[in-house]
């Protein structure tokens, strides 16, 4: 029950933001630009996209330019949720607080994961305008769209992590996106020559896992891999505050 109250506390809190508002209207503004764009480029092209349908073409294209967004905005999101408390003070009547410190962690989560799912709601609206004139794989746009929320949500349990070391949301802000970006490139040393370990790097990949989901395949395993990812993050919160407590 606090953990529910906590999370609706700072989901109202996001969404009295400015900022809230203007990463959807960005968002929105450039996923609707690339789809566009793509849409046009698969209609002009012979044979509608030739052989390949939407699903694969337009769909496929603007789920995975929303991976850039989300690691531009996932810090932009993250970084007040206990930096700004730190630093205004309120972080200490928190903590004194009678609830528990996994509680806290995942109550700030879960208004996030609040805000992550109102995003992928409102970008579900584009590739579901396709369904009265193509044959869409709506298997395929909800292993994307599940694939996203996973992404954001392991994403989030990371900024949230970074938020709680700081007392500077700017200084999150930028550490999350070094984190993030850092993850984001593991990827690429997984497939360079000579590298050992290639496969576990290749494995440890959030983006590795994203991509198999956004190509449709469902694999309980992706799903197990974002779920310890998250865990793990949240877990090094809830250790980081309880230390803070003492």
């Amino acid at each position: 029950m606090n953990t529910l109250i906590i999370a609706r506390a700072e989901l109202r809190r996001i969404f009295l933001s400015p900022l809230a508002w203007a990463v959807l209207a960005v968002v929105q503004v450039l996923l609707g630009f690339i789809f566009v764009n793509v849409l046009f480029d698969f209609i002009n092209q012979p044979g509608f996209g030739g052989g390949f349908g939407a699903s694969d073409v337009v769909v496929g294209q603007v789920f995975g330019f929303a991976t850039i967004l989300v690691l531009l905005i996932m810090p932009l999101m993250t970084m007040r949720l206990f930096a700004e408390e730190r630093k205004s003070g309120t972080l200490n009547l928190l903590l004194s607080a009678p609830v528990s410190l996994t509680e806290i962690v995942l109550g700030k989560f879960l208004g996030v994961l609040g805000f992550i799912v109102v995003l992928l709601a409102v970008t579900a609206l584009m590739p579901l305008a396709l369904l009265p004139t193509t044959d869409l794989d709506v298997g395929r746009v909800a292993a994307g769209l599940l694939g996203l929320l996973l992404l954001m949500g392991s994403f989030a349990a990371a900024g949230l992590f970074v938020s709680s070391l700081t007392r500077e949301p700017t200084i999150a802000a930028v550490a999350s996106f070094g984190l993030l970006l850092l993850i984001w490139l593991v990827n690429i040393l997984g497939y360079q020559d000579g590298v050992p370990f290639a496969e576990v790097i290749r494995y440890l990949s959030l983006i590795e896992h994203y991509e198999s989901l956004r190509r449709g395949v469902f694999n309980t395993a992706d799903i197990a891999y974002y779920a310890l990812f998250t865990a793990l993050f949240l877990g090094l919160t809830v250790q980081r505050l309880d230390l803070e407590r003492q």
